[in-house]
């Protein structure tokens, strides 16, 4: 009698209710909590410095910082580079995370419209727009991508606009190792560790050794031996651009840097700088 009577109670409309609301809070409060190893990534929002200009539709996603358009043309996203894939050149191995990149972006813009952006040159050598992106409802695709670790942040002299935000976003999602932060391929290099990298794009930080201009060439050596150690240079043709920099470079002797560029070898691994974004101090030098 006891049995029957607790199994009628098991079965009771009010008890079922009561259930249902259980379940319900339940799974309310699981979508609330970030998935185990995810982090929250805040929907950054276009520098008010940049102009805005025509809309358009996004027909494909070719890569993770390339997409088609509506009219036959495509962007080339402005301030990024994320990894890449081969895209029919022979013998190119696709770079660690670049189907996830292409993918995380196509979630954002694949079939949406856009507003095209712009801070510099608008055209790259291929005929490719180079646009900052914004959605409709007010996210700047750059800044998700780069918050998201799907890319890293890759400037040119005439195309500098908002170069600190996406720092900014770049450096926090290094910091959690969000995307390609954890992944030893892109991992920021030491000087010792440049010359195992040339004819690629990476990041470096160490200490400023000497700090020299030499025929109107600006070096900074991060070794003894300038003919074997790595080195950054800044052009003749460049120096103007750093004129106004804070700090400036000659001023760098004894500063930890992050530089940032394509590795090349000329008396040991060198990297060019030709504008102040590609050049990070992380403590304050002699005219700060």
């Amino acid at each position: 009698m006891v049995a029957r009577a607790a199994r009628r109670r098991l079965i009771r409309p009010s008890d079922g209710e009561a259930m249902q609301r259980l379940v319900t809070l339940l799974l309310a409060f699981l979508a609330s909590v970030p998935a185990l190893g995810q982090e929250h990534v805040s929907d950054p929002r276009l520098p008010a410095d940049l102009a805005t200009d025509e809309r358009a539709h996004v027909t494909a996603v070719i890569d993770g910082d390339t997409v088609a358009l509506d009219d036959g043309t495509e962007v080339r996203l402005v301030g990024l580079q994320a990894p890449k894939l081969p895209l029919g050149r022979p013998g190119f191995v696709a770079w660690p995370g670049a189907s996830a990149a292409r993918d995380a972006l196509a979630a954002l813009v694949d079939g949406q419209t856009v507003t095209l952006a712009y801070g510099g040159n608008r055209l790259d050598r291929h005929g490719r727009r180079l646009a900052h992106l914004v959605r409709e409802d007010g996210l700047w695709v750059q800044g998700r991508m780069l918050a998201a670790g799907q890319a890293r942040v890759y400037t040119f002299p005439d195309n500098t606009a908002a170069a600190a935000e996406m720092l900014a976003l770049e450096e926090a999602a290094r910091a959690a190792g969000r995307g390609i932060w954890s992944d030893p391929f892109y991992a920021v290099r030491t000087p010792a560790e440049t010359g195992q990298h040339i004819d690629t794009f990476q990041l470096v930080e160490g200490r400023v050794l000497q700090a020299a201009e030499v025929r109107g060439r600006i070096y900074l050596n991060f070794g003894e031996d300038w003919r074997e150690d790595f080195t950054v240079t800044i052009a003749p043709s460049d120096t103007d651009r750093f004129a106004d920099a804070h700090p400036n470079p000659l001023s760098l002797a004894g500063t930890r840097v992050r530089v940032r560029g394509w590795l090349y070898w000329f008396n040991g691994p060198a990297i060019d700088l030709t504008h102040p974004a590609q050049l990070e101090p992380l403590e304050p030098s002699d005219d700060q």
